[in-house]
This record gives structure tokens, C-alpha cells and sequence, in this order.
């Protein structure tokens, strides 16, 4: 299964940060993947993000998500609910010293014929998403979030 997993530390209280990354819209500005999202309400359990991100050649790829758990300050949990990649994200978030730890993880379940030929594209795109964090925590510690 593809999966990948970062955490970093953003010098920003906890409530800030949450708040970010919570409304997935915030989504374009750090994740280079993300051609297009709109929101179908404001983050909480059962709203969903119609999203459109870059597939093999630059094509759009509808790649819709839907909030599936939401702790304010503490977690966000999504699941694909549209296009050919259906992976559930994560966020999660632990106030420390130096402003709040923020987790990122992605994984994907893949099953015959995909898994065959997907699993390693897969996984070298969603090493590249998380890695997208050091982009979100530029902008939130720069105060232009």
C-alpha cells in the first residue's frame, strides 16, 4: 500500500495552524499537485472538496475528498470519494514548545491491475505531497497564510 508521512514544526499557535489546514481550499497555495478545489460548505464532518489535480502529461484528474473525522486542534481525516486514487489524508496536531508539530499522511489502497501499475508512481507522488509541508509552514510563518 503507498503511503507517506511528514511531520514538521510550524512557529504558530496551535488554533492558527489548525485552521489552515482544516479548510483543505487552503490546499493550492502548498500542494503543487492541486490544480483546482472548491469547498461544499465550511470544514466539519461531511464536507466535501470537489478537486481537480495534475495526472500523467499535466491532465486534470477529479480527486474529490470528504471530511471524515474533525477534532478541532487535533485532527482532520479525509477519504477520496471521487477519481482512479481514492486515499484517506491526515492531519494531525500536537501544540509544543516551539508553536505546533503538524503531521501529514497520506496512504492509498490498491488492489489488482492498480496495484501492478500504480503502486510505484503512486508512492513517488504522495513522497512529493508531503513533502510540500516546508511550502505550507513558509506561508503560515510569513503571516501571508
Amino acid at each position: 500500500m503507498p503511503a507517506a508521512s511528514r511531520t514538521v514544526t510550524i512557529a504558530r499557535p496551535v488554533d492558527e495552524v489548525f485552521a489552515f489546514f482544516a479548510d483543505s481550499t487552503n490546499s493550492a497555495r502548498w500542494r503543487t499537485g492541486v490544480k483546482t478545489i472548491t469547498a461544499e460548505g465550511a470544514p466539519a464532518v461531511g464536507t466535501i472538496y470537489r478537486q481537480t489535480v495534475s495526472g500523467p502529461g499535466g491532465r486534470g484528474i477529479p480527486a474529490d475528498v470528504q471530511i471524515t473525522e474533525y477534532i478541532p486542534n487535533e485532527k482532520v481525516v479525509l477519504n477520496g470519494i471521487a477519481g482512479p486514487l481514492r486515499p484517506t489524508v491526515t492531519y494531525a496536531f500536537a501544540p509544543v514548545a516551539e508553536g505546533t508539530a503538524v503531521t501529514f499522511s497520506l496512504a492509498a489502497e490498491l488492489s489488482g491491475l492498480k496495484k501492478l501499475l500504480m503502486n510505484g508512481p503512486v508512492q513517488k507522488t504522495m513522497a512529493a505531497e508531503v513533502s510540500g509541508l516546508d511550502r505550507a509552514k513558509a506561508l503560515l510563518e510569513s503571516g501571508t497564510a
